[in-house]
């Protein structure tokens, strides 16, 4: 998908879309085809190899200058269905500079160029390349932040549910939310080190304050990444947490088993010990015996059930 949009000096809060490529105007590319990469390459004067380093979803944070276009590659979190869950994972985003156009490019349709698209983000221009730059990688920096703490607010509703009862579904939505912080974690410390190549190159800042705006960027991003590694250490801890109280639950059902099966091996005991032909004191054939038998059998488990009870055998 292609889509090409241009502020107005007259209009600087309305997006205008356009049919073709303009001086000033901003290309936004998502899950483009072949095809497509050729004719914007072409159109724009932008090499193929650029346009298709971020469609690599493996693809790391860094900073490309060819032929005096600059390619800017940052991580960007993402949302997505699973299993009727959300769960959070990264996919690289490509913002690239030509002599007059600036063109994102992406893998996935994401919410943080949607919300420039919608009219979320007020005054920005898509002339002004580096100032829109860094406008993008301020909104990378705030929904990081927004998804850590959703992941911290889902985090703590699991485990209200996992201390009233241990499924596998929560255990299994714990792990999942773990795996989330690890990428958040990767592409965080991966963007820092872009960020901070940033601040060297004068040609992100062009226009006054921009100094400022990405001073501003690269201390978000460095309290997502301190948020980050908070939440990935107590989710650890809580799954370790977890994880014991599953192994204390095993060993005492481990040891109400043992306990049942001592007991109800001791009436088979005695019962085979009175069927052989052994001779007894007493007389076998009465029908007193089988009371007395009985008796002594009743007796005997409940001196057992009384020990293993002293010994906390039974929970």
């Amino acid at each position: 998908m292609i889509q090409i949009f241009k502020t107005l000096d007259d209009k600087p809060l309305k997006l205008v879309p356009l049919d073709n490529i303009e001086p000033g105007c901003w290309i936004n590319i998502v899950a483009p085809s072949e095809e497509e990469l050729i004719l914007i390459s072409k159109k724009a004067s932008v090499p193929l190899e650029l346009l298709n380093a971020s469609l690599d979803d493996e693809e790391t944070s860094r900073i490309d200058i060819e032929d005096d276009i600059l390619s800017v590659i940052v991580d960007i979190p993402f949302t997505e269905m699973e299993d009727n869950s959300l769960t959070y994972d990264t996919y690289p985003l490509s913002i690239i500079h030509s002599e007059n156009i600036l063109i994102t490019v992406c893998l996935k349709n994401s919410k943080i160029l949607t919300d420039f698209i919608n009219g979320k983000v007020k005054t920005f221009f898509t002339y002004k390349k580096s100032r829109f730059t860094l406008q993008i990688l301020s909104r990378v920096s705030t929904y990081f932040l927004l998804y850590l703490r959703q992941i911290d607010k889902k985090s703590l509703m699991i485990e209200k549910r996992l201390h009233k009862s241990m499924k596998n579904r929560e255990l299994i939505q714990l792990h999942s939310l773990e795996k989330s912080l690890v990428y958040f974690s990767t592409s965080l410390k991966a963007n820092e080190i872009t960020l901070e190549k940033m601040l060297k190159l004068d040609i992100i800042q062009k226009y006054e304050e921009d100094k400022d705006v990405l001073e501003d960027v690269i201390i978000e991003n460095k309290q997502a990444i301190e948020m980050t590694e908070i939440y990935s250490n107590i989710l650890a801890s809580t799954m370790d947490f977890f994880a014991s109280v599953i192994s204390n639950n095993l060993n005492i059902v481990m040891k109400v088993l043992a306990s049942v099966t001592i007991l109800m091996s001791i009436p088979t005991m005695i019962s085979g010990i009175m069927g052989m032909n052994i001779v007894f004191p007493f007389n076998t054939d009465s029908i007193n015996t089988f009371y007395v038998i009985t008796l002594l059998t009743l007796l005997i488990c409940g001196t057992v059930a009384w020990i293993l009870h002293k010994k906390d055998m039974f929970r």
